[in-house]
């Protein structure tokens, strides 16, 4: 799990793998979809803090080199923020990630993961529906004006997916 004193490279990594021309490398990046930073040092650290969020964490020789969030909602965990080092995708690092986050839902007292992809990331959702995730066929439009997360470029929608456990 994700200490206090990982935050700086947890921020790097997200910021790394989601925007700008580092991001290209790998194939999950939203460079070309949305300007600014995924998330910051104090974003972070409040969910660090949260006690209703997990962050696990995926090291290898000593260096975080993937990370995914875990929000306990109600009756279902919310899975977000699944990052691999845009060097190190395509070799299981994620779905080793996201293995470890569906093991880790029943702790949680959950028998469901709930998440949203943008809906233009067609081959990151096919991704998770080779992983057995279904799209709801719900909608959620993305925050505008909260700049916390980016800014689009264009016009953005996230897709509900979701998986019994």
């Amino acid at each position: 799990m994700v200490r206090p004193e990982d935050i700086p490279a947890i921020d790097f990594l997200v910021n790394s793998a989601y925007r700008g021309d580092s991001a290209r490398i790998g194939w999950t990046h939203e460079a070309d979809l949305l300007n600014g930073s995924r998330v910051d040092a104090d974003i972070i650290a409040q969910l660090v803090a949260d006690p209703n969020i997990t962050l696990l964490k995926y090291t290898e020789d000593g260096q975080i080199i993937g990370c995914v969030c875990l929000e306990k909602r109600e009756d279902h965990v919310y899975l977000g923020m699944l990052t691999v080092n845009p060097s190190l995708q395509a070799k299981g690092i994620g779905k080793a990630l996201l293995e470890a986050a569906e093991s880790y839902a029943p702790v949680l007292g959950c028998n469901t993961i709930e998440m949203t992809v943008i809906t233009v990331r067609e081959e990151l959702i096919a991704w998770y529906i080779r992983r057995g995730y279904r799209n709801t066929g719900k909608i959620k439009d993305f925050p505008t004006g909260d700049t916390r997360f980016g800014i689009p470029v264009t016009r953005l929608e996230f897709v509900v997916l979701e998986k019994q456990l």
